[in-house]
């Protein structure tokens, strides 16, 4: 069972403290999880991603304790983490949606993924 929240604020401006951060983040990460099966599996996005959300996701389903969680979870306040949460559901909405693992309409610009630009 999840901790109660006992901190009043967040000390962020615009950004509530959560009444059940479990129950967000599970929701949230369950839909990522759900939307990556749209992209294929050869896409390094959604490798990357799904490795990343699934550790989050058992965090989230073995830590009741909110401070502990934050510290594993290694990203800022869980407030903070549940608005990258979802972020992360937006982006991968976008990815899926302009096939970004498709082939390119046009030849790339020499040096497109030279790093850094000289």
């Amino acid at each position: 069972m999840a901790s109660k929240i006992l901190k009043a604020t967040t000390n962020i401006t615009g950004l509530a403290v959560s009444k059940d951060p479990h129950y967000a983040l599970k929701l949230l990460y369950g839909k990522i999880l759900r939307d990556l099966k749209k992209i294929p599996e050869t896409s390094v996005y959604r490798k990357y991603t799904e490795d990343t959300i699934n550790s989050r996701l058992a965090h989230v389903e073995n830590e009741p304790n909110i401070a502990r969680l934050e510290r594993k979870i290694n990203c800022g306040q869980i407030e903070e983490v549940i608005v990258q949460a979802e972020n992360e559901l937006m982006c991968v909405r976008r990815m899926a949606l302009n096939n970004v693992w498709g082939p390119l309409i046009g030849q790339a610009p020499p040096n497109q993924w030279k790093w850094p630009i000289a």
